[in-house]
């Protein structure tokens, strides 16, 4: 391959760009459609009016929680998607950084426009940020609000707290080289929402030393936070292991000893994400069949229990559930939704559904500023009752929706993501970064079919040309 490259460099390159494209675009569809079907399915569930219209209010307690399947699925596509994007850059320092450009403009805009448009009655920042500012604003800095005792920024914001303790942990597997034990982590983190679901103190930093415990946690977890990082923007190898390896104890202490949710939910999140990147790898031919196979589902068996086991009483409070069955049957549906998304993968997906996934961020964070911009323009008129009125109000709402999230995917979440390749670009070229992947990847022969795949499909890349849930998500 190589000498054929150098004999016709020009000729065989145009190729390659030529056919890269719909390549990557047939291979990462069902992962847009899959964050296009997560969004929608938060969102309208947030609008609640197709339940009004139908007549099914109860319909979630029956049947599950469309909100719970929603970032569930989100949960699946990160874990399948995330780990593969640092493995194949082999760099922390531009992995950290593509994050951070990826996740933080649209919750600083969001946050800045919802502050200066929505009167404070009917903001969509929480009533804390008002109260106390300045904790505030430092204790969502780090993303991981949700485990410290300080009330999220934005209500959805919660979902990030997971997905930055995901990163926290997937990088401290990978600068100490286990990067490849996502099965027994999976099983590991399942098992223990199995046996220690109810069980688990919640709170127990922050939830007897009311604000001074707050501050002192989230100075303790900023400055433990930035330590980490300035350890990355070194690229030193032994500095970024030192700084992967505080990120991972930091976010296994979080877990452990300060969750906000129901343990088994806490918990199952992290079985679920590990989950996908076992899906990962059984198709990249990472793990046998058989092993992939029975950690998912006993992944996705103990997460259908630990819901009729655990989703009760107090517990619903929790997982903002209705009932066990609104759990369980949502946690199922997300997997039987990524199973099938999975399947076809191979196959081209509808243009709207890949592009609803496209500018799924921006979906997830701007819908509950629409709503409340709603709420406020119709305050003090009559509720719609018909159901043509409300099915006017439920589309007028999905449209409004969807042109806002393109326009800030375009104006926001584009420009940054090209923002921070640059920022990456200037410091490696002046700051070379020593890999932690070079020293054990000395006989690089399994690593050729990976040079050869069209640098779209990298996982990693798919920051440039579509957003990652983050998501997610979440991307």
């Amino acid at each position: 391959m190589k000498l054929t490259g150098r004999a016709f460099p020009r000729r065989q390159n145009t190729r390659a760009a030529a056919g890269a494209a719909p390549a990557a675009s047939s291979r990462l569809g069902w992962l847009d459609a899959l964050r296009g079907i997560a969004a929608l399915s938060v969102a309208i569930y947030h609008f609640a009016l197709p339940f009004y219209w139908l007549h099914i209010d109860h319909a979630p307690r029956n049947f599950g929680d469309p909100g719970i399947f929603g970032v569930m699925l989100f949960f699946l596509v990160s874990g399948y998607i995330i780990p593969a994007s640092l493995e194949r850059r082999g760099d922390v320092r531009s992995f950290w950084a593509g994050r951070y450009f990826r996740i933080y403009p649209v919750v600083i805009v969001t946050a800045l426009l919802s502050l200066l448009i929505l009167p404070r009655n009917h903001s969509v920042i929480q009533a804390f940020a008002f109260d106390h500012p300045l904790l505030s604003v430092v204790g969502n800095a780090p993303m991981v609000q949700d485990l410290t005792g300080v009330p999220n920024l934005i209500g959805v914001m919660w979902t990030l707290t997971y997905e930055m303790i995901f990163y926290f942990f997937v990088t401290a597997l990978f600068v100490n080289g286990k990067h490849k034990k996502s099965a027994p982590l999976a099983i590991g983190f399942a098992g223990a929402a199995l046996l220690l679901g109810s069980w688990l103190p919640l709170g127990l930093l922050t939830a007897d030393g009311g604000l001074p415990a707050n501050r002192h946690l989230t100075v303790a977890v900023l400055v433990i936070v930035i330590t980490a990082m300035v350890c990355f923007l070194t690229g030193r190898v032994d500095l970024t292991r030192w700084g992967g390896t505080m990120l991972g104890g930091l976010g296994l202490v979080l877990v452990v000893l300060n969750g906000r949710s129901a343990a088994f939910e806490t918990l199952l999140i992290f079985a679920t994400m590990f989950s996908g990147t076992v899906l990962y790898r059984l198709e990249h031919g990472q793990i046998d069949r058989l092993p992939a196979l029975l950690c998912c589902g006993f992944v996705l068996t103990s997460g259908v229990l630990c819901g009729f086991m655990y989703n009760r009483d107090n517990a619903l409070w929790r997982t903002w559930s209705e009932s066990w069955q609104s759990f369980s049957g949502a946690y199922l549906g997300a997997w039987v939704v990524f199973a099938i998304g999975m399947l076809l993968r191979h196959r081209r997906f509808p243009r709207w559904l890949t592009w609803t996934g496209s500018i799924s961020y921006s979906v997830y964070l701007l819908h509950n500023p629409i709503i409340h911009f709603m709420n406020w323009k119709l305050e003090g008129r009559p509720p719609f009752t018909s159901w043509q009125d409300r099915s006017l109000q439920f589309f007028g709402l999905m449209a409004a929706l969807l042109v806002i999230s393109y326009l800030s995917y375009r104006l926001v979440e584009i420009p940054f993501q090209n923002l921070g390749r640059k920022a990456i670009k200037a410091l490696n070229r002046r700051f070379p970064a020593e890999l932690p992947s070079a020293r054990p990847a000395a006989p690089a022969a399994p690593a050729a079919p990976a040079a050869r795949e069209p640098q779209p499909a990298d996982p990693a890349a798919e920051a440039a040309a579509r957003p990652v849930l983050d998501g997610a998500g979440r991307g």
